[in-house]
C-alpha cells in the first residue's frame, strides 16, 4: 500500500465513494466524494503530539472495541497516507472555546476543523471493483452466547488478541478476569452452511484461519487444550492439508459436530453442550474461552455499486462474473472487472491471483488506445425512428440516447452497446436493426424450418449464452431429448420479437418455447426481464383471441443444465402431442384475420 501511495501514476483517494458512473468502456466518467479528514495529509508528519493532547476517548474499531483511540487518530498501524484524521461527530475542536488542544499542540498547523467534504470527476478506460466483504453478526444465533457472555469471542476479535500489535501486545486473556486460559474451543461455520441464520454457501477462509489459530496457540502454548467444533474440516489449497494434519498431531482436538448450547459458569468458564456426530452421543465440555469463527458476506455497498455499473449479483449477493470459466474477472458490462472477495469469498493467495487478472485484462484492453467493438450491435434506422425513447428505457447499458422532446432520433453507442438485441424487439416501429440477427434472418429460419411438417415440430428461440449451450451439453453429455425440435438461436432471449411468434404460429407450429437465462443471471444484465414482459403480453392476446396460452412456453435454462433442457424439451413434446391439426389450422386463420 506504501508503494501504492508513493507511486508517481497512481492517483490514492482515501476516505472516498464513488456516488456515480457514467459513460462506457473507454471513455468512463466517475464522480468521486472525498470526505473531508479535518487533517492536511500533505503536512502532517504523524508525530502523535494532537492524540496525546486530545481528551476524547472512543473505542478503536480496529481493534473491535478491545481497546480505546481519540478523536483524532490513525484508523490502523501503516494506514496510507502516514496522517491522522479527526471524526468529525466525536472532536470538540468545532467550538474551539470548549477544546482545539489538538490544533495547539500541532506545531505545523495541519488541523482545519473547517475543511469540507471534495466533489472530483475522474476520466478512466476501466474499472477494477474490489469492494471487499464484511464479516457476519453473530449476535443472532443465541445458543453461543455472543455478547452475553464476554469469554465468547468472534474469530476477528481473537485475532486481535493474538497478534503482536494488537492492545494485548499477543498475549491472549480472558476479558473476564485478564488470565491466560487454559482450554479454548472454537466453532466453525458461523454463519455459513446454515439454511435457518446467515448464508447457505461456505465462506471458505474459516477452516484454515481456525487451524492457523490452533497452530500458533500451539507454538505459544504448548499445554493448553483445544477443541474444534466443525461439519466438516474443508483443507483444499496447496498445503492445507499438511497443516490440517501437523494441527491434529500437537494435541489439537476436532470433534464433529457443532455446540447446541453454550453456559456460562460462575467463575466465567463455558460449558458447552454438542452432539459428537462421530460418536451420536452428547458431550458436555468446559472451557475458559469459546472462539466464533465467523463466516463472511458481501460488502454493504454492493447492492448500491451494482446499480450504478450495471453489474449483476449471483443468489449470495456477491457479483456475478460473465463467464465462470472463461472470464472469471470480467463484468457483464464491457470495461468493469473483479477483484478479490468482491467476487465470492476467497483466500490471499486467490486475490492476489484473481487481482493480477484482473489489471492484465486491463491492460490487454486500454494498451492500443482504441477499443475494437463486436460486430453484433444495434443500429437505428433514423427515417422510421418516432423518438419514443422505448429502445433507451429497455437498453440494460444505456448505451442508446434519445431526446423525446425535442424528436431527436435514437443514437447507439456502438462501444456500450452488447448485442443483447432487445431494443429492436421493443421497438414498435421497426426502426432498429441488429447487425448478423436481423428481422428477416431470424424470420428466414423460421419459415425455413417449418417449411415441411410443421405439425410435428417444437419452434424454439435459445439463447446463445445459457439455453443454447445447456443445448450443447445436454449434447455433448448424451442426454437424450425429443429430435423434433428446432432450436433458432439469438444472443439473448430479449431479442425475440413479437412477431417471430406470431410468424411461428402462422407457418404452423403447435408450440413455441422462448428460452433464456434464468432471472438474475442474464449475461444482459435484465434483458431478459422485457423477454418474460413481452411473452406474457403475447399469453395474453392468445387468449383473447381464443388460442390456448400454454403453447408459448417460457423457461429459464442456464448452459449448465443439460438435464433440464432434455426434461424441458421432452415436456414441450408432450404439450405438441395434445395441439391437433384442426387447433393449428384454427390458429393459423385466427392470426391471419387480425392481419388484415
Amino acid at each position: 500500500m506504501t508503494d501504492v501511495g508513493r507511486h508517481p501514476r497512481i492517483k490514492l483517494l482515501t476516505l472516498s465513494e464513488v456516488v456515480e458512473v457514467k459513460g462506457y468502456v473507454g471513455n468512463f466518467d466517475v464522480r468521486i466524494l472525498k470526505k473531508a479528514r479535518y487533517v492536511d495529509e500533505k503536512e502532517c508528519t504523524a508525530c502523535g503530539d494532537c492524540v496525546e493532547a486530545c481528551p476524547v476517548i472512543r473505542p478503536d474499531e480496529f481493534n473491535l472495541g478491545l481497546s480505546s483511540r481519540r478523536a483524532i487518530f490513525t484508523p490502523f498501524p501503516q494506514a496510507v497516507p502516514s496522517a491522522y484524521m479527526i471524526n468529525v461527530n466525536e472532536c470538540l475542536g468545532h467550538n474551539p472555546v470548549v477544546c482545539s488542544k489538538c490544533l495547539d499542540a500541532c506545531e505545523k498547523k495541519c488541523i482545519n476543523y473547517h475543511m469540507s467534504d471534495e466533489e472530483i470527476v475522474e476520466k478512466v478506460g476501466t474499472i477494477v471493483v474490489a469492494t471487499g466483504l464484511e464479516v457476519y453478526d453473530p449476535t443472532e444465533l443465541d445458543e453461543y452466547g455472543y455478547t452475553r457472555f464476554e469469554n465468547v469471542l468472534s474469530s476477528l476479535e481473537f485475532e486481535r488478541l493474538i497478534n503482536a500489535g494488537g492492545p494485548t501486545q499477543g498475549e491472549l486473556i480472558r476479558p473476564t478476569d485478564r488470565k491466560r486460559p487454559k482450554s479454548v474451543g472454537f466453532v466453525q461455520c458461523v454463519g455459513s452452511r446454515s439454511a435457518r441464520k446467515g448464508s447457505s454457501y461456505c465462506s471458505n477462509i474459516c477452516c484454515m484461519n481456525t487451524i492457523k489459530s490452533t497452530l500458533i496457540l500451539k507454538e505459544h502454548y504448548p499445554d493448553m487444550d483445544i477443541k474444534v467444533f466443525y461439519i466438516d474440516i474443508r483443507a483444499f489449497g496447496k498445503g492445507f492439508e499438511d497443516l490440517y494434519q501437523r494441527s491434529r498431531r500437537l494435541g489439537v482436538h476436532y470433534l464433529r459436530g457443532l455446540p447446541g448450547r453454550v453456559e456460562e459458569q460462575p467463575d466465567g468458564s463455558l460449558r458447552v453442550a454438542v452432539e459428537n456426530t462421530a460418536t451420536g452421543k452428547l458431550e458436555f465440555h468446559n472451557l475458559d474461552m469459546l472462539v466464533l469463527a465467523l463466516g463472511v458476506k458481501p460488502a454493504s455497498g454492493t447492492r448500491k455499486l451494482q446499480e450504478m455499473l450495471g453489474l449483476q449479483l449471483t443468489s449470495d449477493g456477491f457479483y456475478l462474473e460473465a463467464h465462470p470459466k472463461l472470464q472469471p474477472v470480467d463484468a457483464a458490462t464491457r470495461g468493469v472487472f473483479y477483484a478479490g472477495c468482491a467476487e465470492g469469498p476467497k483466500d490471499i493467495k486467490e486475490a492476489v491471483t484473481q487481482a493480477s487478472a484482473a489489471a492484465a485484462r486491463a491492460i490487454r484492453l486500454m494498451h492500443k488506445g482504441e477499443i475494437n467493438t463486436e460486430p453484433i450491435t444495434s443500429e437505428v434506422i433514423t427515417e422510421q425512428c418516432k423518438c419514443c425513447g422505448k429502445c433507451a428505457e429497455v437498453c440494460p447499458y444505456n448505451a442508446i440516447t434519445v431526446d423525446v422532446k425535442k424528436k431527436i432520433p435514437a443514437v447507439v453507442n456502438t462501444a456500450a452497446c452488447a448485442g443483447c438485441g432487445t431494443c429492436a424487439a421493443e421497438c414498435a416501429f421497426g426502426a432498429i436493426t441488429m447487425n448478423h440477427f436481423t428481422d428477416s434472418q431470424i424470420l428466414n429460419q423460421v419459415h425455413a424450418l417449418l417449411e415441411e411438417d410443421p405439425h410435428e415440430k417444437v419452434l424454439a428461440f435459445a439463447c446463445n449464452w445459457c439455453s443454447y449451450a445447456g443445448a450443447d451439453y445436454a449434447g455433448v453429455s448424451r442426454i437424450q431429448y425429443p429430435p423434433n425440435v428446432r432450436l433458432i438461436r439469438t444472443m439473448c432471449s430479449g431479442r425475440v420479437d413479437e412477431k417471430f411468434i406470431w410468424e411461428g404460429f402462422v407457418k404452423g407450429a403447435p408450440i413455441i418455447l422462448v428460452s433464456g437465462c434464468h432471472i438474475g443471471d442474464c449475461h444482459y444484465i435484465d434483458a431478459n426481464h422485457w423477454t418474460e414482459k413481452r411473452v406474457k403480453k403475447v399469453q395474453k392476446k392468445m387468449e383473447k383471441l381464443g388460442i390456448r396460452p400454454e403453447r408459448l412456453q417460457l423457461e429459464w435454462i442456464s448452459a449448465a443444465e443439460g438435464v433440464r433442457f432434455a426434461q424441458v424439451m421432452q415436456r414441450m413434446e408432450t404439450l405438441r402431442q395434445s395441439v391437433t391439426p384442426e387447433e393449428i389450422t384454427k390458429t393459423v386463420k385466427i392470426i391471419k384475420s387480425q392481419r388484415k
